[in-house]
């Protein structure tokens, strides 16, 4: 129960801190110099579910025999508050990771949003996305699928049951029957299915697993996994596994990011 009341209008506490340095407002708040290494992609990121997506791309088409997809990979200190920096603010004026810049092209092109990363790279080489119609549009449901519904688990699920500074029934029951109910989406769509989008490995699977696959492994939110009794999603924890053991994964889960300092 909270005795907490509402007011008529909302203001900004300033000198009460939170766990990124999030404020109302966009925008850069220091000058920075991100570094350029030699390789035609430039990632700015983080080993966050979202900077996992790109870090398995950039592998797997590493794996794929993809040449011109060499690039370098930087660590973006959330905590720092490095995504505020006015260099990472030109190329993801929304401040998250991951964000990319493409030095192969005439005039350099930024990417951010990580799907939008996974969308970009796998039209740029052909690869890990299907071209006919019917498996496009299949695979884009489920890629808009977890863009939308990821929020619930990170932000809902992952913040109110392991990071917020006090423990709140509401909120977690509240994000704990959504992350569940997509537990089970996800579970019964894998039933007679290796993939996401039937027997290819797409992008959509390097989207998905880093949040709802190292979630029933119980690599996300401490105990979470047990609390939301993972072990029941069988056909999911197939599927994770089954993705996990590719050799592009586990590199990028151990891949080393180089220093913006």
């Amino acid at each position: 129960m909270s005795n907490y009341e509402v007011p008529n209008v909302w203001e900004w506490n300033q000198d009460e801190k939170n766990q990124f340095g999030n404020q109302p407002v966009a925008g850069s708040r220091f000058e920075q110099k991100l570094p350029v290494g030699e390789h035609p992609l430039q990632v700015y990121s983080l080993g966050t579910p979202n900077g996992q997506k790109v870090a398995i791309m950039l592998e797997e088409l590493k794996d794929a025999g993809v040449e011109d997809a060499k690039y370098d990979l930087y660590l973006i200190n959330i905590g720092d508050g490095d995504q505020f920096g006015s260099d990472f603010v030109n190329i993801n004026p929304n401040s998250k990771i991951p964000a990319m810049m493409d030095h192969s092209q005439d005039k350099p092109v930024r990417v951010f949003e990580s799907v939008n990363i996974l969308l970009y790279l796998a039209e740029k080489f052909g690869q890990f996305i299907p071209t006919a119609l019917a498996e496009k549009t299949e695979l884009m449901n489920w890629l808009f699928w977890q863009t939308g519904a990821a929020p619930y688990v990170g932000g809902g699920f992952g913040h109110f049951y392991h990071y917020a500074p006090t423990n709140q029934e509401y909120p977690i029951n509240r994000f704990t029957m959504e992350t569940k109910r997509q537990l089970d989406l996800l579970d019964r769509h894998l039933a007679d299915k290796d993939y996401i989008n039937g027997d290819e490995y797409t992008i959509a699977d390097m989207a998905i697993w880093p949040w709802y696959g190292r979630l029933v492994q119980g690599a996300l939110y401490g105990n979470a996994a047990e609390f939301l009794k993972a072990d029941e999603y069988t056909h999911l924890k197939k599927w994770a596994e089954r993705i996990g053991e590719r050799p592009a994964v586990k590199r990028a889960w151990e891949v080393e990011y180089k220093d913006i300092k």
